[in-house]
């Protein structure tokens, strides 16, 4: 199948899930005006040759990092995308953030890899029956709880050892802390965003 073949079928797809839609015009970013078709009933249209050129380059730079044993952190918080976000990071194996971004997540990775270790700690203890035997009730009580939140904030980054080379982040403006820190460690960012977005916030 050609290029240009494989170009349209994705268009077609893209067209399919409503992905050229934006924001109402009153919303829009100017950064995106240059990736616009134009407007209909108040609302910015994409264009979806330029969209689809994007997500191809997109897409070999995501693939030629990963041969290449580069670490890529997909994030994505807003509730309507978590799942897809994760289960696209789990496919790839690689890190994900899909609940709330705590600050220093990469800023500040050796503080944050001391409450991975006090996670998996806590999750030796459960399963050796060692928390039974060490604390009360109560004690397990509040261990649990503290587990729970752990395992909410950071499991999907248990195994990033070090800071990643790239992020993939799906809306930029939601995710706006995690792309301030990407941009203090210098880590290019993939962003998917509609027409509220800023472009200059991704590479």
């Amino acid at each position: 199948m050609s290029t240009q073949t494989n170009n349209q079928s994705l268009i077609e797809r893209l067209f399919g899930v409503g992905a050229h839609f934006g924001f109402k015009k009153s919303r829009r970013h100017p950064s995106v005006t240059p990736f616009l078709f134009g407007t209909k009933e108040g609302n910015d249209i994409f264009n979806l040759e330029q969209t689809s050129e994007l997500i191809n380059v997109a897409s070999s730079v995501v693939k030629e990092a990963a041969m290449n044993g580069k670490t890529i952190l997909f994030v994505g918080t807003k509730t309507e995308v978590v799942e897809n976000v994760k289960a696209a990071a789990i496919k790839a194996e690689m890190p994900y953030v899909v609940n709330r971004w705590i600050g220093g997540m990469i800023t500040n990775l050796s503080e944050i890899k001391k409450r991975i270790f006090r996670m998996e700690e806590l999750v030796r203890e459960q399963e050796s029956g060692e928390l039974e035997r060490k604390y009360t009730k109560k004690e397990r009580l509040l261990l649990g709880r503290e587990l729970t939140k752990l395992n909410h904030n950071f499991f999907g980054i248990s195994k990033m050892t070090k800071t990643p080379d790239i992020m993939v982040v799906v809306d930029p403006r939601h995710d706006a802390i995690a792309i301030k820190e990407a941009q203090f460690m210098n880590i290019p960012v993939i962003g998917i965003m509609s027409s509220d977005c800023n472009v200059k916030d991704v590479t």
